[in-house]
């Protein structure tokens, strides 16, 4: 082999070496930004379910749409145990209780939306959808809460159209990767254990504070320090998309 012959085979393996370095690195830039715009490959919005599983980390979540006395309970466990939440609340629900609204802020927990009036966006019109989130918007605005970010859409109802309309609006949505049901009231203890034994890092935990749930404040007594026992800390769902890679559903 000549020395030119040798000098070009040379080049190109370096050559090969810094398109594979550039490309590793264009890989872990797109990471870290998707983390925050939770897109799929081909630019298709997708949802969070999940968050990294390299990080101790889960995010307690807490649906709202009816009722005033569960969610009092709820705050209260929460602040005795020094727990943060994220509380998803539908815009009518809010727009009636702006005091409990409040009451969550003070309390230093995060606050998403689930729309105006509560009903399936899968079940609606898309211009119908994007004028429930726009009445939702400005009752947060107006409430003082700056521009929300996550949603979780109505009932959890979702689809390629409705993920659309979300992204389109500014916001992502926020699913769940633990769900113990607790709206149906299958017992205390069944709420605990499933929690306490399916929990791992990364979680999304979908809890409730309507008026529909008897047994999750006294569940929760159990609930937080077993959490907390089994090494995992509570953060807010924007702590858990920044501290770490996210898993998102690609919906049908």
């Amino acid at each position: 082999m000549s020395f030119y012959t040798w000098k070009a085979e040379r080049l190109k393996r370096y050559g090969i070496v810094v398109v594979l370095a550039l490309f590793c690195a264009l890989l872990l830039w797109v990471g870290q930004w998707s983390q925050l715009a939770v897109f799929s490959n081909k630019g298709e919005a997708r949802a969070l379910t999940q968050g990294s599983e390299e990080q101790s980390h889960v995010a307690l979540t807490f649906n709202i749409s009816w009722g005033t006395d569960k969610v009092h309970d709820i705050l209260e466990q929460l602040k005795a145990h020094e727990v943060q939440a994220t509380f998803f609340l539908s815009g009518e629900w809010a727009e009636r209780h702006p005091d409990i609204v409040a009451e969550i802020q003070e309390g230093n927990h995060e606050i998403g939306m689930m729309g105006y009036t509560y009903e399936s966006y899968v079940e609606k019109e898309p211009e119908q959808v994007t004028s429930d989130l726009q009445q939702a918007d400005a009752v947060f605005e107006k409430l003082g809460l700056g521009e929300v970010k996550w949603i979780r859409p109505p009932h959890g109802h979702i689809d390629k159209e409705v993920l659309s309309l979300i992204e389109k609006s500014g916001m992502q949505a926020v699913q769940w990767s633990l769900n113990p049901r607790d709206w149906e009231n299958p017992g205390t203890n069944a709420i605990i254990d499933q929690v306490l034994k399916e929990s791992s890092k990364g979680d999304i935990i979908l809890l409730h504070a309507s008026d529909s749930v008897k047994q999750t404040p006294k569940a929760l007594e159990v609930i937080l320090p077993g959490l907390k026992q089994k090494g995992l800390k509570f953060v807010s769902i924007t702590e858990m998309v920044s501290g770490g890679e996210s898993e998102t559903t690609q919906v049908e």
